[in-house]
């Protein structure tokens, strides 16, 4: 069984972390630690409230070697059932403790973190795939399973798959999916998690449990499902999960292409998604990133092909890419390049790497249509190598669309020592944000929003951010659920970040 990944490791014994935002909270006090220790497992360990105190945002890790943590939780709570979740709302709304929902904790904007203290409710035990309606291609899973399990089980006993492969594949976890609105790297093909989610369940502030969904296609009203799918547990908690699965692959083709310009490369992704061609894989790095991943020479961008399925369906699908590609007079690559991904993808090695030197190193996903692509990838990157300290900014093109793209950007910094680490990391992120959004972009395509992006969802999403702020008062008007996230207004007192 998969465990929780930590991030980096602390500058300090894990007992003695500090934290960072000490704002007033309700506490938890000993006869409630009681009360849930009645309910399922609680923890008040030091080394175990520290580590639920933080996910991979990166700007974490240099707070982690500092010794420090944004906020602890007075008490870790870990349920396996449902009944077990409704009981530990109970009682925090009783108490008026802040709930936080945490799981794999491989999130990297903080939507993990529990901002106000409070009580974290943490669902890996809830760990099981329920039942499988093969016949349907439906499984029925428990929210705290991670990837690797989740997808054994379903290969390896029913020729199933999900195809859903973050990067965070490996520690990451089904409600994670869910909760978080993430996308895996065979997007093209299978969609992001809300295009797999058939139903949900659902325990709400009040203790209530809903069910959402269970039928393709409904018209009954506005999509219950969708409103709980990237709401980072601020309008309740996801206690089990419905998903669409397909029969595996049984046969796979490769492909590599080189391109002089990353505006060629868009425009073939552009025509082979426009041409019915949704390949698995369809990656175009810019030449800094195929220097830095690919070995070339820093003057070719390189584009990535991977499909799996039906061999009909697979040669046809590749074929597309191939003409999208000539037309857009792409030069044949190498397609070792493409194993060589699949064994690397993963490796957030450098990240930590870089850290422990002090550099800033994050990265940014935002989508946008085809239309606006180019012009945003100037607007950020400019952006971004404006800010003094800059060291690089690059971009690759990760899922795509019939009216768009995903634009993910990497970026690095050294601290200029005036400043600091935080400072410099909410000018870097004010500068890359706020281009994009400017540029035509959304505010994030499947990172989520957490705590770092909050200060940007009323400007993205202007007056309909009132709607999503009446939906959480309407669903929690206690305001439990997971406080100071997705920008929300919450009564515990301002959000620390920035």
């Amino acid at each position: 069984m998969s465990k929780v990944t930590e991030p980096i490791e602390f500058g300090v014994d894990a007992a003695l972390v500090t934290e960072k935002f000490t704002a007033p909270t309700n506490p938890v006090s000993d006869a409630v630690v009681a009360d849930l220790n009645k309910i399922c497992s609680t923890s008040i360990d030091p080394a175990d409230t520290a580590q639920h105190g933080r996910d991979w945002w990166p700007i974490s890790m240099h707070w982690s070697l500092a010794g420090q943590v944004l906020r602890r939780p007075a008490a870790v709570c870990r349920p396996r059932t449902t009944q077990d979740v409704v009981a530990i709302v109970n009682i925090c709304r009783s108490h008026d403790i802040a709930l936080t929902v945490s799981a794999g904790r491989s999130g990297v904007c903080g939507s993990a973190v529990p901002l106000y203290g409070g009580v974290v409710l943490d669902t890996t035990e809830m760990s099981a795939v329920v039942s499988v309606d093969a016949e349907s291609g439906i499984v029925e899973v428990l929210p705290g399973m991670f990837g690797p399990e989740f997808e054994k089980l379903l290969q390896s006993q029913y020729n199933l798959t999900c195809g859903h492969y973050p990067q965070s594949f490996d520690i990451s976890t089904v409600g994670g999916w869910v909760a978080c609105r993430g996308a895996g790297q065979f997007s093209t093909r299978y969609g992001k998690i809300e295009d797999m989610v058939v139903a949900l369940e659902v325990v709400l502030a009040d203790g209530t449990v809903i069910i959402t969904g269970g039928v393709p296609a409904a018209a009954t009203g506005p999509d219950l499902t969708a409103m709980f799918v990237g709401s980072e547990g601020t309008l309740g908690v996801i206690t089990r999960v419905w998903l669409r699965a397909h029969p595996l692959p049984t046969f796979e083709l490769r492909r590599a292409f080189m391109f002089a310009t990353f505006a060629e490369g868009i425009a073939a992704c552009r025509d082979s998604v426009r041409h019915g061609a949704t390949p698995a894989v369809l990656r175009l790095y810019d030449a800094t990133e195929s220097k830095r991943s690919h070995g070339l020479d820093g003057t070719q961008c390189t584009l990535l092909v991977l499909d799996s399925g039906e061999q009909q369906l697979v040669e046809a699908t590749i074929g597309v890419v191939e003409q999208s590609a000539a037309r857009h007079h792409a030069k044949p690559g190498d397609v070792e390049l493409v194993e060589n991904w699949m064994h690397h993808r993963n490796d957030t090695s450098g990240l930590q790497a870089l850290s422990r030197k002090g550099f800033i190193v994050d990265t940014m996903e935002v989508s946008a249509v085809w239309s606006k692509l180019t012009s945003i990838i100037a607007a950020v990157t400019g952006s971004i190598m404006a800010v003094e300290g800059a060291r690089s900014a690059s971009v690759h093109l990760s899922h795509s669309y019939l009216d768009g793209a995903c634009l993910y950007f990497t970026f690095a910094s050294e601290v200029p020592p005036e400043i600091g680490v935080d400072s410099q990391y909410v000018k870097l992120w004010d500068a890359a944000q706020r281009a994009a959004l400017s540029s035509g972009s959304n505010v994030s395509h499947h990172h989520g929003i957490g705590i770092n992006r909050a200060r940007f969802m009323a400007e993205s999403l202007g007056a309909a951010f009132n709607v999503l702020a009446a939906m959480k008062h309407a669903l929690d008007p206690s305001d439990i659920m997971n406080p100071g996230k997705l920008g929300l207004p919450t009564k515990r007192g301002k959000v620390v970040w920035p």
